[in-house]
């Protein structure tokens, strides 16, 4: 069985400028899946760069409140909130609120770098 908890996970700042937690990837430890899952934070009046990647990505909103921008559109969103990110889309999500808006990531086919580029500051 493999349980991890989320306080023992290191935080890193992604190339997007949001902190994440990797929790599972098969493409650094043998999992049996083809997606790969990170917790991510935005503090309070941050945004994240715009950016876009080769596939599909989720976002589960945990706690907070934001707006997702994808291509020409964008939505508030709230904790409970899950969006689906298509491939090559222009994303970026921004708190809204006055606390920290944490959501999960989920990529399919699993993150690796060379599937992600940042784009100009919208």
């Amino acid at each position: 069985m493999l349980m991890k908890n989320l306080k023992a996970i290191p935080k890193i700042i992604a190339g997007d400028n949001s902190t994440i937690c990797e929790i599972l990837n098969p493409l650094k430890e043998d999992l049996n899946i083809g997606y790969s899952l990170a917790w991510a934070q935005v503090k309070p009046g941050e945004k994240t760069l715009p950016h876009k990647l080769k596939v599909s990505e989720v976002y589960y909103v945990l706690k907070g409140t934001g707006i997702i921008h994808i291509n020409n559109e964008e939505k508030r969103i709230n904790d409970s909130d899950t969006v689906y990110i298509p491939q090559d889309a222009n994303q970026f999500i921004e708190n809204a609120g006055e606390e920290n808006l944490d959501f999960l990531c989920i990529v399919d086919p699993a993150w690796k770098p060379e599937i992600e580029e940042i784009l100009e500051d919208e």
